[in-house]
């Protein structure tokens, strides 16, 4: 009986085709951000435009992977094949930079530079008139 039973279990198995998901949904996506001289840059953050949280990419290789994000309504975004994503990347001492991908069926790898943040001296303003509160006067 144990073998019958087993027997109707296994062609159960065999005989129902398996449901596999979509293999054109759930791409994974590597953004990689380095500066100008090709070092990644370990306090990158990427961010989707309508999504809440940043998300940081890894200290020491400067990527980060990821296969969906969550939207600030509660939905799901699988990256599938053909789909522009949009996200920013920036990071401390750097210029913010939008970048505009579409996914492709194999190897979503993204590379991006962003350039420094140069502030000139003549943006500084040493010479402008100060102006004072009530807790910067002089107490005579």
């Amino acid at each position: 009986m144990n073998r019958i039973a087993s027997l109707l279990l296994a062609a159960t198995f065999i005989a129902t085709p398996a449901l596999a998901a979509d293999p054109d949904e759930g791409l994974p996506l590597a953004v990689t951000v380095v500066n100008s001289d090709g070092e990644p840059i370990p306090t990158a953050t990427i961010r989707h435009p309508q999504e809440q949280d940043r998300h940081r990419v890894n200290a020491i290789t400067g990527t980060w992977e990821e296969s969906e994000l969550y939207m600030l309504d509660g939905s799901e975004f699988p990256f599938a094949r053909g789909t522009h994503i949009d996200l920013e990347i920036s990071a401390p001492g750097y210029v913010n930079q939008p970048v505009s991908y579409k996914m492709r069926r194999w190897r979503n790898k993204l590379v991006v530079q962003l350039d420094e943040l140069v502030v000139a001296d003549d943006d500084i303003l040493d010479d402008s008139p100060m102006i004072q509160f009530a807790r910067d006067k002089p107490i005579d």
